[in-house]
């Protein structure tokens, strides 16, 4: 099941999906942690990149603790995508994995992400220029298709591995299904019997039951884990060692899961700065809470405070309140 990228082997691949605003380094940091096999940038802009804009270069810090650097990166211009490719290697990327599976009205407004699987052409196009321009192993993430009456991953997964790219992500829903229904995983087999690649399957797992389902029914070589990890940051972990031992982790102690939260929010702050890293930490504290039972307005209270101290001395209070309704 081991996957070699270049230098990279993933022993067994659990990858920690590229999500905007999401997978920044704090959260990355901590999901390597708890043992995810390989985690992404979130996704940056290839003509931020060549301008070198202060949102590209944020997006594409890294640390050591993050492991091996692995860059998303969207647009719709060859010429700069291959530019912006050769900068990240430049600066020590490990892997390019290319964005055609972004389904905001912002980025396929441009053309961008999902809008080009209607392009096979200037999406081939494009990934000739990537895989062209670094000598980095070179990815690509995709959806099914632009919406159910053109599911063409299979034809571009097949164009893409025989023009150099070295494995390929599938979300199992079409850019206009964006996150409802249900992801198909079924339909990743065909992608995966196309590609002549590795592949990995991505969509709608939020047990270790749904990472075995969609290795079983997709065949692919790994999964990637994106919604279901968010506010549990321990949940690709969990799923490295069930498919390795076939063994359930319990999660966390809420008394652990409180500690987490309470030491995400810090790294936030110290990253970002106390101000603004209070702003962006709020999506993922009202996440955290929303998985313990904390109620609506509960959350709203926490999440309108600006004081780091007060934040945490009521998000510990939050946890301890789940603890005594678990004990009741």
């Amino acid at each position: 099941m081991s996957i070699h990228l270049g230098s990279l082997v993933l022993e067994r691949p659990v990858i920690l999906a590229p999500m905007s605003g999401v997978s920044d380094p704090p959260f990355r940091r901590l999901v390597r942690r708890f043992g995810a096999d390989l985690v992404v940038s979130e996704m940056i802009l290839s003509t931020g990149v060549v301008m070198d804009s202060r949102h590209s270069r944020e997006r594409a810090v890294w640390s050591a603790a993050e492991g091996p650097r692995v860059v998303q990166l969207a647009g719709r211009q060859p010429a700069a995508m291959a530019e912006a490719a050769r900068l990240n290697e430049d600066q020590g990327a490990k892997v390019i994995d290319i964005n055609m599976g972004c389904p905001v009205k912002k980025v396929i407004g441009g053309a961008a992400g999902s809008a080009l699987m209607r392009d096979e052409d200037l999406a081939l196009r494009l990934i000739e220029a990537t895989v062209a321009a670094v000598s980095i192993p070179v990815t690509l993430k995709m959806r099914t298709g632009w919406d159910l009456a053109s599911r063409n991953a299979p034809s571009l997964a097949a164009r893409a591995g025989a023009a150099g790219v070295a494995m390929i992500t599938v979300h199992g829903r079409t850019r206009s299904q964006f996150y409802e229904g249900k992801a198909d995983w079924d339909f990743i087999a065909a992608v995966k019997a196309a590609a002549g690649v590795p592949v990995i399957a991505n969509g709608d797992v939020f047990t270790v039951d749904d990472a075995a389902a969609i290795l079983r029914r997709s065949g692919a070589d790994g999964v990637m884990i994106g919604r279901g990890a968010f506010g549990r940051p321990w949940f690709p972990g969990q799923v490295m060692h069930f498919l390795a031992r076939g063994e359930r982790l319990a999660d966390p102690s809420l008394a652990e899961q409180r500690e987490i939260a309470v030491g995400h929010y810090g790294e936030m702050l110290r990253h970002y700065g106390a101000h603004r890293g209070g702003r962006i930490a709020r999506k993922h504290l009202n996440r955290y809470l929303e998985r313990i039972g904390a109620a609506r307005e509960e959350r709203r209270a926490l999440l309108r405070l600006e004081e780091g101290d007060e934040v945490i001395a009521r998000l510990r209070e939050s946890y301890d309140r789940a603890g005594e309704r678990r004990a009741a």
